[in-house]
């Protein structure tokens, strides 16, 4: 369910009228002017399902009582990190968290929901090692981690996994320690060492730059019997082995890949490697354009064609096999090309299928996890007309319109349109909701500005203001997504400031009762936002390195 699809965001409202009015003046798109407010969200989005009983939870102390619920009650927990605008997120609600099975599962544990722009959820992104949504993580009363779901399978794949959990084994973590020992190991553990969600992993079992290593190591001791776990831990290391790291390609591994791609009943149950990674593993077998690499290419697009009709599959996922197969038809033409060369029965195809996805989706959560995947789909295949056209005509009815309004920004920028870009950020900015939504967003737009209008002194200093107001009124502003956002912030106004043209802006967004200094100083010494606020602030007075030439 992560999807390889731009990840977008940020807000506006903060900035003084005369500012705002200036972004937008004469740019706000005809068909947001047109949509009343109030039609804009479709699907409540701030409980994940109906049927579960969920805990939300945005501070320690209710996290605590949840776990004494889970000692009283002699239950595991599940923690489900989300947010509403968040596409794959849209997915689980719309696939798995509805599902009969699991939310009679739901009854073995106590599940708990931390929207992460609740006031202070960031600080327990950070207390758990959650970063990117959605993550699902299974711990036991006692604060245990048992495992992390992988959030990309189908829904039944992620009950099998859960079910893995819940059988009352050990946690991950020892399990993985015992396989990197060479000591016995059973089946079901091998099985959630192979569905472990190692891209949220965060460095809990790993360090990310070790991980191919790893992955190829318990592929090869994965015991015959498991088959399904050693193919679905080598497709981990291949998706991942770039820069000589994991596994080195030669003929018979690119036999085995492509006698796994036959196999109808093999390819389904590795559906979600199949279908986000295929251009990574192409890539990976084939490193060189040529022969050898449109052969794999061949065999993956044959595998994705299957999966694109598979009734079985959700609309994500289906549409999500067509997507790659546009990626892999413009593998070999520049990563930045806007009109790839593709062949006209793709190009219909993708139309085709958005169009009927867009006519048949009616639920709220389905919509905002297809419709900009669908977004996304038609601009990877040059069709940005039919992107933008199918964005503004679903503003009114997303649940988070300004993740789309972020994705018309994007599709803007990439064609050159400078002014079109930067007025559906600005707008994107402006309607987003939720402290660390409003920054991230934020951040994005404020990047985009530094680079596009370089110029606009006065409107990057505002903007700047602006989200370092966004942080002080934010109890968690400087942990985990906040701070990163933050952080790009000061980034790109160094990068700005190269030379030293700007530093008297950046010294005024230093100083004063407004600025970034005070901001930080209001925090406790012993907190550890403090540094990362310190830091942030330092980096505005630190001196430029000299232009180039």
């Amino acid at each position: 369910m992560t999807r390889p699809m731009p990840s977008i965001r940020t807000a506006l409202g903060a900035l003084p009228p005369v500012l705002l009015a200036a972004l937008l003046a004469g740019s706000a798109p005809a068909a947001l002017a047109a949509t009343p407010a109030a039609s804009m969200a479709t699907t409540p989005a701030t409980t994940p399902a109906t049927g579960v009983a969920w805990v939300s939870a945005a501070a320690d102390a209710d996290i605590d009582r949840a776990f004494a619920q889970a000692r009283a009650e002699k239950k595991p927990l599940l923690l489900y990190w989300g947010a509403k605008w968040c596409p794959p997120c849209n997915q689980l609600k719309a696939t798995l968290f509805n599902r009969a099975d699991f939310i009679d599962r739901s009854k073995s544990f106590v599940a708990v929901h931390i929207d992460g722009d609740l006031p202070g959820a960031q600080q327990l992104g950070a207390r758990f090692k959650v970063r990117g949504y959605p993550t699902l993580v299974l711990m036991a009363a006692d604060g245990t981690e048992l495992t992390r779901l992988p959030g990309e399978v189908d829904a039944p794949q992620v009950m099998a996994v859960l079910q893995l959990g819940l059988a009352g084994g050990r946690p991950v973590k020892a399990v993985l320690a015992d396989a990197r020992a060479g000591k016995p190991v059973s089946g079901a553990e091998w099985r959630m060492l192979a569905w472990y969600g190692w891209d949220i992993d965060e460095a809990q079992l790993v360090p990310a730059a070790e991980r191919p290593a790893l992955l190829a190591q318990l592929s090869r001791a994965c015991p015959p019997a498991e088959r399904q776990a050693a193919t679905r831990l080598l497709l981990k290391a291949l998706a991942e082995s770039d820069d000589g790291k994991g596994i080195r390609p030669d003929a018979a591994l690119r036999a085995r890949v492509r006698q796994l791609l036959a196999d109808p009943a093999a390819t389904r149950a590795q559906m979600d490697m199949v279908v986000n990674a295929a251009p990574d593993i192409t890539k990976a077998l084939a490193p060189a354009a040529g022969p050898e690499r449109d052969v794999v290419a061949g065999a993956f697009d044959a595998a994705l064609q299957r999966l694109e009709t598979d009734a079985s599959l959700s609309r994500a996922d289906r549409l999500g096999a067509l997507t790659s197969r546009v990626a892999l038809a413009r593998i070999d033409q520049p990563t930045k090309e806007t009109q790839p060369r593709l062949p006209e029965a793709l190009l219909q195809r993708v139309k085709a299928h958005v169009a009927r996805d867009d006519q048949q989706i009616t639920d709220g959560h389905e919509r905002q996890a297809v419709i900009t995947a669908g977004a996304h789909a038609l601009g990877e295949a040059g069709l940005w007309a039919e992107s933008d056209a199918l964005l503004q005509a679903n503003l009114a009815r997303s649940h988070a319109p300004y993740y789309l309004m972020s994705q018309l920004g994007s599709n803007a920028r990439k064609r050159g349109q400078t002014d079109e870009a930067l007025r559906w950020y600005a707008l994107a900015y402006d309607k987003s909701e939720g402290p660390a939504t409003r920054l991230q967003w934020g951040a994005s737009y404020f990047a985009a500005l530094v680079e596009l209008a370089p110029q606009e002194a006065g409107r990057i200093e505002q903007l700047a203001r602006a989200l370092f107001a966004e942080a002080a009124r934010d109890r968690a502003a400087f942990h985990e997504r906040s701070a990163r956002s933050l952080q790009r912030v000061g980034s790109k106004l160094a990068g700005w400031n190269q030379g030293g043209q700007q530093s008297a802006v950046l010294q005024r967004l230093h100083d004063g009762p407004q600025g970034l200094a005070a901001v930080c100083g209001k925090l406790d010494a012993a907190d550890a936002q403090r540094a990362t606020c310190d830091a942030i602030a330092r980096g505005l007075l630190k001196k430029p390195a000299p232009s180039a030439g």
